[in-house]
């Protein structure tokens, strides 16, 4: 599956400065049925050979922790793909021949999937599909309507609908995500305590904003949820990155609030996804960079980490 943000979107054939919307869907496909597969739904064969850590004759007599098959709902893995790099189709097919097995989604950050020749778009697509996996977006600067068919036509699976740079109401987010769902497609809602997060927004800038209270993440993500979402991100400045001092105290809630299955955290740094899996184990949720996903794994499946989570990382089932 593939997923696109709606983060500067706006209704009509004008692109405005804030979302402009219709009124809420009167029918809600289920988020399993958008498009053609499940996030994750098995479409190829590129991931089906096992690992060697899965293995008898290989490494799999090393104790570790072995990881549900796709399609996921716990521990899933979504990776950022071209943003920070170029990456074309022979650049993530090696990812995919290497560490396929781990990965879940892939997503164009920034609306970088605009800048993409549309050939070489769909091919891409198409390959992270083979490959067992969805794909996600981000940042258009378009009408809603047209953003939505032209994502759809293209191949994109889920929308990532994100207020970080808007004051939007949640009424409005609401019938955004409906309207994703009524284009066939999933709608992944990206939530967060720091305004004007997702940017390239210095962290003096950021700090001098503020943050808004956790309990609006929580009663959104509920409404959300109840809207049919299948996962919910939770953006990482304010949280996690660009902080003095992490506020673990704002995931411990959520995650208190919340169904683990159906959030998402973004973790933008190894010591980030370090202390996630050390706390809530190998089922976390997380979304990470594409060079990371090596890091990630081997610390997933408990064998690597840091001093605090090397051999220390277990489950039981």
């Amino acid at each position: 599956m593939s997923s696109s943000s709606l983060r500067y979107l706006c209704a009509g054939k004008r692109a405005l400065s804030r979302p402009c919307l219709r009124g809420l869907a009167t029918t809600q496909r289920p988020l399993a049925a958008a498009r053609h597969l499940p996030v994750g739904s098995s479409r190829g064969v590129a991931d089906s050979a096992k690992i060697m850590l899965e293995q008898d004759e290989g490494f799999g007599f090393i104790r570790h922790n072995p990881r549900p098959q796709k399609p996921r709902t716990l521990g899933v893995t979504e990776i950022r793909g071209p943003y920070y790099s170029a990456m074309g189709k022979r650049y993530l097919q090696d990812v995919f021949d290497t560490m396929g097995y781990q990965v879940d989604g892939v997503k164009f950050a920034g609306g970088s999937f605009s800048l993409f020749p549309e050939d070489k778009l769909r091919e891409l697509i198409q390959l992270v599909h083979e490959n067992n996996a969805y794909v996600s977006t981000s940042d258009p600067k378009t009408a809603v309507d047209r953003y939505l068919k032209k994502c759809k036509d293209v191949g994109f699976d889920v929308i990532e609908v994100s207020a970080g740079f808007l004051s939007l109401p949640q009424d409005d987010w609401l019938r955004l995500v409906d309207k994703v769902h009524d284009e066939g497609m999933v709608a992944k809602p990206e939530i967060g305590i720091q305004f004007g997060a997702g940017g390239d927004t210095s962290s003096t800038e950021l700090e001098s904003l503020g943050t808004s209270d956790p309990s609006r993440i929580v009663k959104a993500g509920k409404q959300f949820i109840d809207a049919g979402v299948e996962r919910i991100m939770i953006e990482s400045e304010g949280i996690t990155e660009n902080v003095a001092k992490w506020r673990t105290d704002v995931i411990e809630y959520i995650l208190g609030e919340l169904p683990s299955e159906k959030v998402m955290f973004e973790a933008a740094d190894p010591a980030v996804f370090n202390w996630y899996i050390r706390e809530f184990g190998v089922d976390v949720n997380l979304f990470v960079d594409h060079s990371q996903i090596v890091q990630l794994s081997c610390l997933r499946a408990g064998i690597w980490g840091m001093a605090d989570t090397f051999g220390k990382i277990t489950t039981f089932r």
